[in-house]
């Protein structure tokens, strides 16, 4: 389920000191963005921020909450997005902490994508006539 059109409201309030936050509804959940990078995901008016092993350590409180997943093929696959504790939004400056850690873990794998990506070619450099 998407973020209801008052949770989406109440998130962009509770993540206004963090940046110009934007949301858009894809695969049935809403995607949270700051910069154009998606640094968190809401489902059923749930807020999940994304997860690497840098930040894991940050989020270890979320670690109790079952991580944002599906299934697929018999098996769960893993979306890297753990849950929020509710206790952040009565604690406004550990919250955008949080989105902060969030963040910089979604740029980390959109550069990691960009360089694995297959068929992408790098831009051609400008010969030097030295």
């Amino acid at each position: 389920m998407v973020a209801s059109d008052s949770f989406a409201e109440f998130l962009r309030e509770q993540l206004a000191p963090f940046g110009h936050i934007t949301m858009r509804r894809m695969f049935g959940k809403t995607g949270v963005f700051c910069d154009a990078v998606m640094f968190g995901m809401v489902t059923d008016n749930t807020l999940y921020f994304r997860v690497d092993d840098e930040n894991r350590e940050t989020f270890r409180e979320a670690a109790s909450f079952p991580p944002l997943n599906y299934a697929k093929q018999g098996g769960t696959i893993d979306l890297s997005f753990w849950r929020v504790p509710e206790r952040l939004f009565d604690e406004p400056d550990e919250l955008i902490a949080w989105a902060r850690a969030a963040l910089a873990a979604a740029r980390r794998v959109a550069a990691k994508r960009e360089r694995t990506a297959p068929g992408r070619k790098s831009k051609p450099r400008p010969h030097s006539l030295s």
